[in-house]
């Protein structure tokens, strides 16, 4: 993507703080012009000193040096506190729209791209962003000005010989295109390595377990080295580059300075210079040399953050896949649960080049009243899971609808639509926060201020407890009662502080079972209208599940609950179930009635029971 391109995408972000940007940029400039003022009084103090100087012509030039110096100082740190840190709050604001958008993408979006490369990408990249929108932007306005007038100076003092001086300058605008595209080239190489790299690291890290439990740990330290190794060696080609790029400008200020020795020290001797003007000349040829280095390493900075935004904009630019939140309608009052109606749907996943989709529901129709509990059974990859995520709208499907009291739910606003809905999906996932602040997840931060004040963990709740209450100060009634239906009350007082204990990543100082009774109890902490369980008791036993469930039947009284089990026990007290195979139903009924089939239900059936006996020996 070509550099002014990816930068053009950056404008809207300095918008918010465009005073502080010009006043930062009017600061440069000040900054510039106070620096460049010092050696023209060099030089009138060293021309005062021909013949016999008196004190009256040197201390009043002194004095004018030292607060020009001093003002040029206080210019240099008010534009570096303004742009430095205007760069950050952009750099921040850049983060925050991109994990935005990410929050916004869909499931089958996630499945094209990997978490590594996406933390490279927030980290790494809007990192070279932001040296782009500050720094790059700091240095090379200086650069410009700096230049400039250090040039306005040295033709005042001699027009022919700043002429001499620039003429090995012609080459540079060559340099600046030739090693600036290959700049931005090589950076976009050196940060899809980095991409690479963090994804090796993230999928060893976070598969640790499994690396060990193979002996694959050498195997992995030589993938991880080879990919180590060619980010090295990206880095070390970007590296000959910047070694040739500011080499190679100074290489061009140089030749100006001995054609400055040569030519002005004919000159002076001719008498056509003066030896103040010799030196300043000579200073500002120095101080125009400065710009001409930085010159290089503005570039580069601009090249890299092009790069890096060209990669953040694939993210910012990224579209989900199905309609997001084109919801215009409102549901109907109700102070129970929602009826949830499937008609004629037809769901398959994205597929990109696919050119006949692979249906995962065929034709679904069915009816859950308000207050009921529907169980959905089937083998693996019969849709169970497929069919839950369309209620959310984390899916889309291609044919049919799906209502919530009559109401497609493609009208109803994306965020009323979930506020509805307790969810527990099939892959439990726990966030690295205290055990009471993900069963609290799901309850928003205004219902948590109209509590009275935190509830008294000592002593024990007689509504619905069994167990005394786990610690914790701040914990709310309603994550008290969701974690004793869900049977977490004993597995929270265990731990060292209650509540209050921290878990380590995706919870991994829980068990299967303790992770899945905490996703359920944050499910069920926010008081849905409609309760979504995905496959949520099958890293527990049998009898935690029964424990579960008693509690879950009072839980659930009055508002929609559908179930998804591979375990029939989970499922035959419901008010309906339906067998799910091959993404089509073909069973319908109460347990009792599919039992009498000897049908597809009562097969699956026979298989747990079977299998049950098989662990039990």
């Amino acid at each position: 993507m070509p550099t002014r391109v990816a930068l053009r995408r950056l404008l809207p972000y300095f918008r918010p703080y465009k005073r502080g940007v010009t006043l930062g940029l009017v600061f440069v400039v000040a900054a510039s012009a106070a620096a460049n003022s010092i050696p023209a009084l060099l030089r009138r103090a060293i021309d005062a000193m021909e013949g016999t100087p008196q004190d009256g012509d040197i201390w009043p030039i002194a004095a004018v040096m030292l607060v020009t110096a001093l003002i040029a100082g206080a210019f240099r740190f008010g534009m570096r506190e303004l742009l430095n840190s205007i760069s950050r709050r952009i750099e921040t604001d850049l983060r925050r729209d991109v994990l935005s958008r990410l929050l916004l993408l869909d499931a089958a979006w996630y499945g094209r791209m990997r978490t590594g490369d996406l933390m490279a990408r927030l980290t790494n990249d809007v990192q070279a962003v932001r040296m782009a929108t500050g720094p790059a932007i700091m240095y090379f306005v200086n650069t410009i000005f700096g230049a400039l007038f250090a040039l306005i100076m040295m033709v005042r003092i001699s027009p022919s010989l700043t002429g001499a001086a620039l003429l090995p300058m012609i080459g540079l605008p060559f340099l600046m295109i030739k090693l600036g595209r290959a700049v931005h080239q090589r950076f976009e190489s050196v940060q899809e390595q980095f991409s690479s790299l963090s994804v090796r690291a993230q999928e060893n890290l976070s598969g640790v377990r499994i690396v060990r439990a193979y002996q694959q740990e050498n195997a992995e330290i030589e993938r991880f080295a080879a990919a180590g190794e060619e980010y090295l060696q990206r880095n070390l080609r970007l590296a000959k580059l910047n070694g040739l790029m500011n080499p190679g400008f100074a290489l061009l200020a140089g030749l100006g300075g001995a054609i400055t020795i040569g030519l002005g020290g004919r000159q002076l001797i001719d008498g056509t210079l003066t030896i103040g003007g010799f030196v300043a000349f000579g200073i500002y040829l120095a101080m125009l040399t400065w710009p001409l280095i930085a010159l290089g390493w503005t570039i580069n900075l601009f090249q890299r953050g092009a790069a890096s935004m060209g990669r953040v904009m694939e993210l910012l630019d990224a579209q989900p896949l199905q309609v997001r939140d084109n919801g215009m309608g409102a549901l109907p009052a109700s102070s129970g649960g929602r009826t949830i109606a499937f008609r004629n749907v037809w769901f398959a996943y994205e597929e990109p080049g696919a050119t006949e989709p692979r249906w995962v529901l065929r034709d679904v129709s069915f009816t859950v009243p308000a207050g009921q509990t529907l169980a959905i059974v089937g083998a693996t990859g019969s849709g169970k899971s497929a069919l839950l995520d369309l209620i959310p709208r984390l899916f889309e499907p291609q044919r049919g609808e799906v209502l919530l009291d009559n109401v497609p739910i493609q009208s109803v606003p994306l965020a009323v639509l979930r506020e509805q809905i307790g969810y527990v999906p099939q892959d439990t996932l726990l966030f690295s926060e205290t055990i009471g602040t993900n069963v609290a997840y799901g309850i928003d931060q205004a219902r948590r201020m109209m509590r009275d004040g935190p509830v008294d963990t000592a002593e024990p709740i007689t509504h619905t407890a069994e167990h005394a209450l786990p610690r914790g100060d701040d914990v709310i009634p309603e994550v008290i009662e969701a974690t004793q239906i869900a049977q977490l009350a004993d597995t929270v007082s265990a731990l060292p502080e209650g509540f209050a204990t921290p878990l380590g990543e995706r919870g991994i100082n829980l068990s299967g079972g303790q992770k899945q009774r905490t996703a359920l109890a944050r499910a069920l902490a926010r008081s849905p209208r409609v309760v979504l369980l995905d496959d949520a008791l099958s890293a527990v036993d049998t009898q935690t599940e029964a424990a579960i469930l008693r509690g879950l039947r009072g839980a659930l009284s009055g508002r929609t609950a559908i179930i998804a089990s591979h375990r029939v026990s989970a499922v035959r007290d419901a008010d309906w179930i339906l067998v799910l195979d091959d993404g089509a139903v073909v069973e319908q009924g109460k347990h009792d009635e599919l039992m009498q089939r000897d049908g597809r239900y009562a097969q699956l059936l026979r298989r747990q029971q079977l299998l049950e006996q098989v662990e039990a020996a």
